[in-house]
This record gives structure tokens, C-alpha cells and sequence, in this order.
């Protein structure tokens, strides 16, 4: 209850801090701004400590966490209008605490709870920091320099591009220098330095945010894409404030939420795990290449969000919630005490299960044994995969070895990343599967740009069309099979005379080595990924000249309904369950079958529990699966179900019409073997 105190002129009110960070910088600076409107002298304390109420560096020292009480005193000629100003705003939560919820795409499952970390494209963390006040004066010299240097290197640009393009081209660059002369927005970035002690950094991002979201609302196409000019204003002046003092996630101290507006594969893949827990992106598909290595580190992440990245703040409480794709920012107390019940039973349920299943057989009621390996893009992952149960690695991604690279990886490089998994796995096996990009990706040896790299030179053209690289990664798979039961696996193919071109490489390769007199296993199995179309079409003749199929279900949906699996905004489309895909499925497993070859699945569909029985159910006898934590979950459905069982759930699924009613359908099953993970929701 607040207390009002009439003491001469002195008043007083008790409030409680409700926002869920408490007196931090945002509160903090809208607390002094207030205060300073008011002649009345304005104290704030708590019971350890009493600051300046108009002094935000101060304000900030007060370390008033949420729940804190405080007493905010005034005293002087208008003390009740500023008590009643001040109360307010600390009633409303600072105006800030509005909870925000984002739907977007779920790609790696898990909930996890952290504050915000800001990363821009280029690698700058967006800094938060306050400045003493005694700073203020060389930091506003500071932003003006940035801004000169600024306008500097686009007048520049314009001139470059004018010459080289056409004045029209070099006109947008020109666009880019008149925002930065603008005296109004230049003068709000020094009002936020010179009132509110913020840094140039984060001053300058806070004043263009604004501009970006008035620019994202807008209800104007072409307005609306000049938003990625306020972006490419904002990480200009950020590298020439920053310069080499720019802070990146290699020096992370907390753990933290990264929010970006997109993340590169390379990017993702050096993410600290330690620190890094989860991330939320504006963009992104589910089955795109960041979110497959989200899920094989094994931290939650939901991309395709749209505006995240213009929501939050750094600092702010985030919730992502991988399972169902919500990012949940500055939650109310109600939702945050949910979701942290919500976090510990999920870990508590997990390492149960695991513990309860680890060492039991992944076969059905019946009898039916159903092998259940990892998906690993880093040999670190293999210990992890081997504690939840893995039998081996089915798809062991090789492009790591790649990305981020100025040159091709070296044949001792290959080795090594395969040999310790190998190793480490002994006799259990390992697929390797040769690379799988394009010259999108890098470009150290083709510079050539292409309209649709996914319809272009990928993956085993880019090995064909590239020998060298091509027999360097076959050289070491060869070399690290004699230390295990290793496997190739070769990438969209797409015909049978690029299955035995392939075959023909590995075999040259074979020789190679056999004149040098290393060792090799020269029964290795080849099998090949049928991802496309044509292959599943063909899949009868193809199986007898292969080893094994791996159905690659993120392209073989994406080429089949004709959908960009990077592209949010046909995001709806990509569809596992839609007929045409199902069918597809059943011809590729029943081909396998005729020709008595082995068949599993490595993509994204093997992955989700609700397709395990129907998938049993068409004759899958293999799947390969991440993240690691997800194998427990797989084979409590297989050891729950029969295989008659699940043939009949297979038929019912494989008739329907609607993908949405399939989906329905499997999710119930699910929900009725594994409550925990849905939170016993079911689907009408």
C-alpha cells in the first residue's frame, strides 16, 4: 500500500518496482527525464541506499531489482504534480514492460530463459553502456567524427558506383549521406548522449530504431524496403565508432539469448554453447542450413520473426520457445513464473527418459527392431549422441570443414574430423556424406555468382566440376575407414549416370591409394541421398547400383511443392505430410525393400516425433535424427508402438486429403504416447 507523508513540504510515496529488470538503463533514464521537468528537489531510496532522483548515473547505482520497494521523496513548490508523475510511471512498469509475443518458425526444440543479446550482421554486439558525465563532451566529439568519417566513405561510394553503374545506382548511396546531414536526427543522438548518459553506440541505435519501425509500418512496398538503408547507415556508424573495439560473442561473460536480424551457417556454427543458449532471427526457414546447425548444437531457436530484431533491447528478458516458435519478450510475471516451471520439467522429463531408455533396444512391441542414429555437423557432438543412445552417426555433415575458410581443407584436416569420430564410435557406424554446398557459399576457388544456386552447381556438381576438392575429402573418408565401419554418402543425385560417375571417382581414388600403399577398406559402402524428384522416381534402378538410401526430406519437400525452405514467407507450404510427399516416401522405401538395400531418413521429418509411427509404418527401418537430445523421445515412441500398428496409422495418414488434418491426426498419436512434451494438448 503506498504511503503519502505531508512533512512541511517534504512528500513522500512507497511504490513497488514491478518490471521484471527492475531500475535499469531504459527505467532509469525515463525516471530522470521526468524528474528533471520538476523544480522540486527528488530523492529516491531503498532501504541500503538513497540517490539523486534526477541522476541517472546514480538512479542506476541504486540497484533496485524487481520487487524492490522504494520511497520517492519531493520536495520544493511542485512536489505532489512530480510524486504524482513518478508513481505513475513506476506503476506502468516504466511504460516499457508491455509483453510481446512473436510467432515465428520453430527449427531447434527447447525453451530456455535469458536477456537479450544484440548481434548485427557484421559482428558488432550493440553496446548498452553508460558513460560518466565528465565523458559526455568527448563522447559527442566522438559521434561527430563517425558521422564525418561516415559521409566521407558513401560520398566516396556515390562517386565509385556513379562511374562504374550509372549516376541512378550511385544516387541511393547519395540518399544514405543526406540522412547522415540531417540535423535533427544527428541532434537527437546527441540529446540521448547528453541527457541520458548513454554511450554514442547505443544512442545511435536507439535513434535509428525508431526510424526503422516507422519505416517497417508504413503500408507502402517500396517505403518499406528503405529500411535495410537505415540498417546499412546504423553498421556504418557503429564500425566507425567501434573500430577494433567492437564486442563479439567470443567474449560473451553471461549467457545470453542472441537476437539478430540473420545468421550465417558459419555464424551459428562458432556460437559458444556455454554462453549461448538460444537465438531468435528476423529471418530464416525451417530447414534452412543456420537452423540445422541450431539443432545439431542442441539450443533452442525460432527464426522468420520478422521485426525481432527492432522488438527488443539489449538487456531485455527473452523467452524462446523452440517447441512452438514463440519468442516471448519482457514477459509479465505470470508468464515467466509458467515458463520457468515450464523449463525445469522439460530438463527433468528429458534426462528421465534418457536415463530410463539409454541402454534398451529401439524395437517395437512386435519385435521390429528400428536403428536410431545422429545427425552431427562437429565431431564434439559424437559423445553426446553416444549418451542418449545412438547406435552411430547416420549423417555426419562435412561442410564445417568448409565454410569460413579461405582455402579448401586440407586431406590432414579431413582426416582428422573424421577419425575421432570414428574412434570414438569404434565399431558402430559412421555415414559421411561428401560435400554438400555450392560456390555460394564459398568462394576461394569460383567466383561466379548464380541466379538459383539451389537449382545450380551444388553439392556433387560442384565435386564433379571440381576433382581436385572432390578426391581430397574421398582420400581421407578412405583413409578413416580402416579404423571403423565407415560409410559414403553421396548428395543430390539426381540420375543414375551421376551415381556411377561418383562411384567411378571414389574408385580412382581407391587406386591412387593403393599405389601408395595406404590403407583403405576397399568394400567401403556408397549409398546415396534422394533428395530430388527424380531420383525417388527412379529409385528402383538406382538401388541396384547403390549400398543404402538416405531420404533427405528438407530438399526432397522443398524441390517436390516447389517451396524456398529459406523464404518465411511461404513458410506454410513446406509441408512433411502433404500427399504428394507421402507418396514419394512409400516409392523410395518399397524400391529399397525390392532390392533389399537399407533405408533411413536424415532430414528434418525424421526428427519430429509426431512422423515416427507413420514412418515405421511405410517401412523406414532407420532414422537419423538431431539434436542428440531428441533420441530418447524417438524410441520411446518405437518401444511404445507395434509394427502392424503402425502400418495402420501409415494408411489412415497416407489417405487423407487435407495435410493439415494428417498433421492433426500424428500429432495426437504422439501427444497420447509422450504428454510431457506437449503439455497433454490435443488437436481437432
Amino acid at each position: 500500500m503506498d504511503i503519502y507523508v505531508k512533512n512541511s513540504t517534504l512528500l513522500e510515496r512507497k511504490v513497488k518496482i514491478s518490471n521484471s529488470n527492475g531500475m535499469h538503463a531504459r527505467p532509469a533514464t525515463k525516471f530522470s527525464e521526468i524528474a528533471n521537468k520538476y523544480t522540486s528537489e527528488i530523492r529516491i531510496r531503498t532501504k541500503s541506499k538513497e540517490v539523486d532522483g534526477k541522476s541517472i548515473i546514480e538512479l542506476l547505482t541504486l540497484g533496485a531489482e524487481n520487487g524492490t520497494e522504494i520511497i520517492i521523496s519531493a520536495k520544493g513548490p511542485d512536489a505532489a504534480e512530480a510524486l504524482d508523475a513518478l508513481e505513475g510511471l513506476v506503476k506502468s512498469k516504466f511504460e516499457e514492460e508491455f509483453m510481446e509475443i512473436r510467432k515465428g518458425i520453430a527449427v531447434s526444440p527447447g525453451v530456455i530463459i535469458r536477456e537479450a543479446f544484440m548481434f548485427e550482421s557484421e559482428g558488432y554486439r550493440i553496446p548498452r553502456h553508460i558513460i560518466r558525465k565528465e565523458e559526455v563532451e568527448g563522447e559527442v566529439y566522438r559521434l561527430e567524427k563517425a558521422i564525418e568519417d561516415s559521409k566521407k566513405e558513401i560520398h566516396d561510394l556515390e562517386q565509385k558506383v556513379s562511374e562504374n553503374l550509372g549516376s541512378e545506382i550511385g544516387s541511393i548511396f547519395g540518399t544514405h549521406r543526406m540522412v547522415l546531414q540531417d540535423v535533427r536526427l544527428k541532434n537527437e543522438i546527441i540529446e540521448k548522449i547528453k541527457k541520458t548518459n548513454f554511450t554514442p553506440e547505443f544512442a545511435v541505435s536507439l535513434a535509428l530504431r525508431v526510424y526503422i519501425r516507422k519505416f517497417q509500418d508504413v503500408h507502402d512496398s517500396y517505403l518499406a524496403e528503405r529500411v535495410t538503408d537505415i540498417f546499412d547507415i546504423e553498421r556504418r556508424l557503429l564500425r566507425n565508432l567501434l573500430g577494433e573495439k567492437r564486442e563479439e560473442l567470443k567474449n560473451l561473460a553471461e549467457e545470453v539469448v542472441l537476437v539478430a536480424h540473420d545468421l550465417t551457417p558459419s555464424q551459428t556454427a562458432s556460437l559458444d554453447t556455454e554462453k549461448v543458449k538460444g537465438f531468435a532471427t528476423d529471418v530464416g526457414g525451417r530447414t534452412s542450413h543456420t537452423a540445422i546447425v541450431a539443432r545439431a548444437l542442441g539450443i533452442p531457436a525460432v527464426v522468420g520473426l520478422g521485426t525481432i530484431t527492432t522488438d527488443v533491447f539489449g538487456g531485455d528478458t527473452v523467452i524462446v520457445d523452440g517447441n512452438s516458435g514463440i519468442v516471448i519478450v519482457r514477459p509479465d510475471a505470470e508468464t515467466l513464473a509458467t515458463y520457468q516451471s515450464k523449463v525445469k520439467s522439460i530438463h527433468v522429463f528429458e534426462e528421465k527418459l534418457a536415463t530410463e531408455l539409454k541402454d534398451q533396444p529401439s524395437t517395437t512391441r512386435d519385435g521390429k527392431h528400428i536403428s536410431i542414429f545422429g545427425n552431427i555437423e562437429f565431431p564434439k557432438e559424437t559423445g553426446l549422441n553416444v549418451k542418449y543412445g545412438a547406435e552411430g552417426i547416420g549423417l555426419y555433415r562435412t561442410e564445417f570443414l568448409y565454410l569460413g575458410a579461405s582455402s579448401p581443407p586440407t586431406e590432414e584436416e579431413h582426416l582428422e574430423a573424421y577419425t575421432a569420430v570414428v574412434r570414438e564410435l569404434k565399431d558402430k557406424p559412421v555415414i559421411i556424406r561428401t560435400l554438400d554446398l555450392g560456390a555460394d557459399k564459398f568462394d576461394y576457388l569460383d567466383d561466379r555468382k548464380e541466379g538459383n544456386p539451389f537449382l545450380g552447381c551444388r553439392s556433387i556438381r560442384y565435386c564433379f566440376e571440381n576433382p581436385s576438392i572432390f578426391k581430397i575429402q574421398l582420400r581421407a573418408i578412405l583413409r578413416a575407414s580402416v579404423l571403423g565401419n565407415v560409410k559414403i554418402l553421396f548428395p543430390l543425385i539426381s540420375s543414375l549416370q551421376e551415381l556411377r560417375r561418383a562411384k567411378q571417382i571414389v574408385w580412382e581414388t581407391m587406386e591412387e591409394l593403393d599405389k601408395e600403399n595406404i590403407p583403405f577398406n576397399k568394400n567401403i559402402d556408397m549409398g546415396i541421398m534422394l533428395e530430388v524428384p527424380s531420383s525417388v522416381i527412379i529409385a528402383d534402378t538406382l538401388a541396384k547400383e547403390c549400398d543404402f538410401f538416405s531420404i533427405g526430406t528438407n530438399d526432397l519437400i522443398q524441390y517436390s511443392l516447389a517451396v524456398d525452405r529459406n523464404n518465411e514467407r511461404v513458410a506454410y507450404l513446406y509441408c512433411p505430410v502433404h500427399p504428394a510427399i507421402l507418396r514419394l516416401l512409400k516409392l523410395a522405401i518399397t524400391a529399397a525393400e525390392e532390392n533389399n538395400i537399407p533405408v533411413g531418413i536424415c532430414g528434418q521429418m525424421g526428427s519430429e516425433i509426431e512422423y515416427t509411427a507413420p514412418l515405421i509404418g511405410l517401412g523406414l527401418t532407420e532414422f537419423s535424427v538431431a539434436p542428440a537430445t531428441i533420441i530418447p523421445e524417438i524410441k520411446k515412441i518405437v518401444r511404445s508402438i507395434t509394427f502392424e500398428k503402425a502400418k495402420e496409422i501409415a494408411e489412415t495418414a497416407y489417405h487423407f486429403d487435407d495435410p493439415e488434418k494428417t498433421i492433426n491426426y500424428l500429432r495426437n498419436i504422439a501427444i497420447d504416447i509422450l504428454p510431457e512434451i506437449f503439455e497433454g494438448q490435443k488437436y481437432p
